[in-house]
């Protein structure tokens, strides 16, 4: 009987455990995003906007995409006058706000293509979150002299 018992309260907090990650991932959506088309040689970057409807915070932890064979989250500022870019493990996305990874921001470094960028096709992301929730958004392939658009 006692063996019941604990296997039940296991399942129950399993239950509520994928029932919280759930309605927080239900909280977020991702959008307006687009990589910029560059050589196979050069790296890519990669932007997009995370929207939280939820009352409380999210933590961005990884993005990953099958058309590039590593992507990494960085963050570029302007020091004194002088570019610098560092990458970045976690990134917050506000409760009832948004995360933009955009030029001279946050972004993403994309390297190793998996084959050659076509201008206005489109690749899928997958963005993951502390909670182990996922969010997968289509990127459309856009131009390196797209800045912002």
């Amino acid at each position: 009987m006692k063996k019941n018992t604990l296997l039940s309260g296991a399942l129950a907090c399993a239950s509520f455990a994928t029932l919280v990650s759930a309605a927080h991932a239900a909280a977020l959506e991702a959008h307006d995003c687009w990589v910029r088309a560059m050589p196979p040689s050069l790296p890519s970057s990669g932007y997009f906007v995370v929207s939280n409807n939820g009352d409380t915070p999210a933590t961005l932890t990884a993005a990953n995409s099958p058309a590039f064979g590593m992507t990494m989250m960085h963050k570029s500022e302007n020091k004194g006058g002088t570019a610098t870019m560092a990458p970045v493990d976690t990134v917050d996305v506000p409760a009832h706000g948004a995360l933009q990874f955009a030029p001279k921001g946050y972004h993403l470094m994309m390297e190793e293509p998996a084959k050659p960028l076509k201008i206005g096709s489109t690749i899928p992301l997958t963005l993951t979150f502390a909670d182990k929730s996922t969010l997968n958004v289509d990127c459309a392939v856009k131009s390196a002299a797209t800045v912002g658009k």
